[in-house]
């Protein structure tokens, strides 16, 4: 691929870094809200989903209730692996797809793939380069928390789900550090960029 990819854990930062690299010019294809989009009603995987989980999966409106579904497969891990079996092909296809219709029409574009689940998809190869956004184990479980409003054990159960948060750092590329201030990852985002837009366009000369 011809695209970068960017990941980390649940609630380590990948969102923040994303934002700092859109604001810098790169374009930004959010594969959870792609997954969003592949199970609503008019989708196959809509389909898919309510023959493996049951209709307790399906709100009053007829979408996916998401929360539902995440309180289901996070407590269950053969749930979990049938959930992104289900998912991970058909998001991968249609990132790839739009990737290669972003580059066919800005050339030397930076393109970044935001995905938490990435190395655990076994895609990270498909990249040229990988940014794991990083924080402390005990500020990703702080963090969450927070964000969720969900109990201890319950985020606990959702870190656990997902490759740790230093393997996924020892595996990429690059790593930014979301530890500290918000300027102090801006710094590193706006540092690392300028190498991102030259691999990018070598690239293009390629």
């Amino acid at each position: 691929m011809s695209y970068f990819g960017l990941t980390g854990g649940i609630a380590c930062g990948k969102s923040t870094v994303a934002g700092f690299l859109k604001e810098l010019g790169a374009h930004i294809l959010d594969a959870d809200r792609i997954g969003h989009e592949l199970i609503r009603p008019s989708q196959p995987a809509y389909h898919e989903l309510l023959g493996a989980f049951g209709e307790g999966i399906r709100a009053p409106s007829g979408e996916i209730d998401r929360k539902r579904l995440g309180t289901l497969v996070f407590a269950d891990r053969e749930k979990l692996h049938l959930l992104n079996a289900i998912l991970h092909p058909r998001i991968i296809e249609r990132v790839e797809e739009m990737a290669g219709q972003l580059s066919g029409a800005n050339m030397g574009a930076v393109i970044v793939v935001e995905a938490a689940l990435m190395l655990e998809a076994g895609i990270g190869k498909r990249f040229r380069k990988v940014i794991a956004a990083w924080c402390r184990p005990e500020q990703q479980l702080e963090r969450l928390m927070a964000k969720t409003g969900l109990p201890r054990a319950e985020a606990e159960r959702r870190i656990q789900s997902q490759m740790p948060a230093d393997e996924k750092a020892r595996q990429a590329d690059f790593v930014v550090d979301c530890s500290g201030t918000l300027e102090a990852t801006r710094r590193q985002v706006e540092a690392l960029y300028p190498l991102l837009e030259r691999l990018a366009r070598s690239l293009q000369a390629e």
